[in-house]
């Protein structure tokens, strides 16, 4: 959590593996002591009372394949106000990957830290899809503890100069993933099997 600034902009990319994933991240930023703003994707903000609490909160809504820029403009602004924005470059938690890897990331994360100047900070999670994922939505499982580890600040000021450039974003945003990669293998690594279990 010392990662994690104690004022001041940053960008918090993660793995995202389950739906308890935002939870777990929230959790995160906030034992830091600061307060986390989402992109969310817009389904989320259909229903009446999820929309009026997480608008409430400020998060962002993300109208994904539709190449709507007001998220990333939303994002700007708030880390122009010092705040902390929370992203998931994979965009879903469904994943082809039987080990839980990080897939593919697009580019939004990177894209924001390049236009800003602010950092990313990695932060990987590991053990949500012991508790709930997508494909399992009657296997709701407690007593699983979720682990979250923050890497190194990511500082993309060198190449600010080049924030249009799309071949560099998705350079730049293939070293994140691999950075969350990383990360995720040590948790993967050092989480008890009895918790891994179906």
């Amino acid at each position: 959590m010392e990662r994690i600034p104690k004022d001041g902009p940053i960008i918090v990319a993660g793995n995202h593996l389950s739906y308890v994933d935002p939870f777990a991240h929230a959790y995160f930023v906030v034992k830091a002591g600061r307060r986390p703003r989402f992109l969310g994707k817009q389904e989320l903000f259909e229903n009446w009372f999820t929309r009026m609490v997480l608008l409430g909160a400020k998060q962002i809504p993300v109208r994904r394949g539709t190449g709507d820029q007001r998220p990333l403009e939303e994002a700007t602004q708030a880390l122009q106000a010092g705040e902390v924005v929370v992203i998931y470059p994979e965009g879903t938690s469904v994943t082809d990957h039987p080990d839980f890897s990080p897939a593919r990331g697009k580019t939004g994360a990177v894209r924001l830290a390049l236009s800003t100047g602010v950092p990313v900070l990695p932060v990987a999670t590991w053990g949500g899809q012991y508790v709930w994922r997508r494909s399992d939505r009657g296997s709701l499982k407690f007593a699983r503890p979720i682990w979250l580890k923050a890497g190194e600040p990511i500082d993309l000021c060198a190449y600010r100069d080049r924030a249009g450039d799309a071949k560099l974003a998705r350079e730049l945003t293939d070293r994140l993933m691999s950075e969350l990669g990383a990360l995720v293998d040590d948790l993967r690594a050092r989480y008890p099997k009895r918790w891994a279990r179906g």
